[in-house]
C-alpha cells in the first residue's frame, strides 16, 4: 500500500460493532444472545484488510452487518461508517451493489432462475459490461459457454468463480470477500487473489475474510484478528510474515503456530460460546499470561505500529 493511500480516509471504518440476536430458551424464556462484541475495523482506498480468526469468531456476521442482510431478529450497536456517513438500514440497502459489493460464502446466493451471464453483468446491456465479464471468465478458466447456463448446471467450484466474478466485474468502492477461495485449487485460488490486489492497486478497498491465512499474509496489507466476536489485534500482514515475535496478542500468536509451516502446534481449550462469555478478555481461560486484571474490560491499544486487545502485550 502507498504512503498517500495510507493518509486517505477510510472508505470503511466499523466502530464499537455488537451484534445480538434474540432468542428464545426452553418454557418460552427469551433472552439476547450477544454474537459480536465492540468490534472495531477500518480499511482504507488502495488497501486489503484480511480477516483471520477461527470459525464462529463473527467474520461472517460482520460481512452482513455492513451490507444489511441481517435476520429481523438481530439487534445491532455501534457505528458502520462509509466514506465519512455514519450507515442505517435504508442507506446499506442503497449503497449495496452500487458501492458495495459481497462475494458471499454460500454459492447458494445464486440465482437459480437467472443464467449466470446475466447475474455477473447485472442484466447490464452495455458492450463494456459484457466484454469486462468475457475476459474475467476466461481469466478463471471459464467456458464462454457457462454464460448461458444456470447455476444447477455448474460444479460448485465454478459456481464459486461466478461469485467472484460479479465483485471484480462491479464498480464499487469497497468489496467485502466471505471466503472466496474455498473449493477452488491452488491455481484459481492464487488467481482471485491476485485479482483482488489488483482492484486494491486501483483504488478500491478490500476487506477479504478467509480461513487461507498463509495466503492472505502475501497479498493483504493489514491483518485483523478475530475472537470470540470481537477484534483482538490489527496489524500490518509484514508482521505476520516475519514471524511470532512480531505479533502483539497471545491468540496471534497461536494462530500463526497452527500453520502447517509453523509446526501445527494447537493450544488447549476451545473458543467459548457467545452465551457463555468469560468476563473480561475473551481469550483469557486459554491465555498462559492471564492475571486477575484480565478480567476487567479490555480496550484496543497501539503496541508497536499495531493495536492489541491485550494488557500484556509489548
Amino acid at each position: 500500500m502507498k504512503k498517500e493511500q495510507i493518509e486517505k480516509e477510510p472508505v470503511l471504518r466499523v466502530e464499537d460493532l455488537s451484534v445480538s440476536f434474540h432468542m428464545y430458551d426452553k418454557g418460552l424464556e427469551q433472552y439476547d444472545l450477544k454474537v459480536i462484541s465492540d468490534l472495531s475495523l477500518d480499511v482504507r482506498p488502495g488497501e486489503i484488510v484480511a480477516i483471520a480468526g477461527s470459525s464462529g469468531s463473527g467474520k461472517s456476521l460482520l460481512a452482513h452487518a455492513v451490507m444489511g442482510i441481517l435476520p429481523e431478529n438481530a439487534k445491532v450497536t455501534g457505528k458502520v461508517i462509509f466514506k465519512g456517513e455514519t450507515l442505517d438500514q435504508k442507506k446499506k440497502e442503497r449503497l449495496r451493489g452500487t458501492e458495495i459489493a459481497l462475494v458471499p460464502q454460500s454459492v447458494a446466493y445464486l440465482d437459480p432462475l437467472m443464467r449466470v451471464g446475466k447475474q455477473v453483468t447485472g442484466c447490464d446491456p452495455k458492450k463494456e459490461k459484457q466484454k469486462s465479464q468475457k475476459e474475467i471468465f476466461k481469466r478463471f478458466h471459464l467456458d464462454e459457454k457457462i454464460e448461458r447456463y444456470y447455476p444447477f448446471q455448474i460444479s460448485g467450484g465454478m459456481a464459486r468463480r461466478v461469485l467472484v466474478s460479479t465483485a471484480v466485474i462491479s464498480n464499487t468502492s469497497l468489496i467485502i470477500a466471505d471466503e472466496p477461495t474455498p473449493g477452488l485449487d491452488l491455481e484459481m485460488a492464487l488467481e482471485a487473489l491476485k485479482i483482488f490486489r489488483e482492484l486494491a492497486d486501483e483504488g478500491k478497498a478490500v476487506v477479504l475474510i478467509t480461513h487461507d491465512i498463509d495466503l492472505a499474509f502475501h497479498i493483504a496489507d493489514r491483518i485483523a484478528v478475530f475472537y470470540a466476536g470481537t477484534t483482538v489485534e490489527m496489524a500490518k500482514a509484514e508482521d505476520f510474515r516475519k514471524g511470532m515475535e512480531e505479533l502483539r496478542h497471545p491468540y496471534s500468536k497461536a494462530l500463526w503456530q497452527a500453520l502447517p509451516q509453523n509446526g501445527f502446534r494447537p493450544i488447549p481449550g476451545f473458543q467459548p460460546y457467545a452465551k457463555y462469555l468469560p468476563k473480561g478478555c475473551l481469550f483469557s481461560p486459554r491465555c498462559p499470561y492471564k492475571t486477575k486484571e484480565c478480567e476487567n474490560n479490555i480496550p484496543m491499544r497501539e503496541v508497536r505500529g499495531g493495536y492489541v486487545r491485550c494488557i500484556h502485550a509489548t
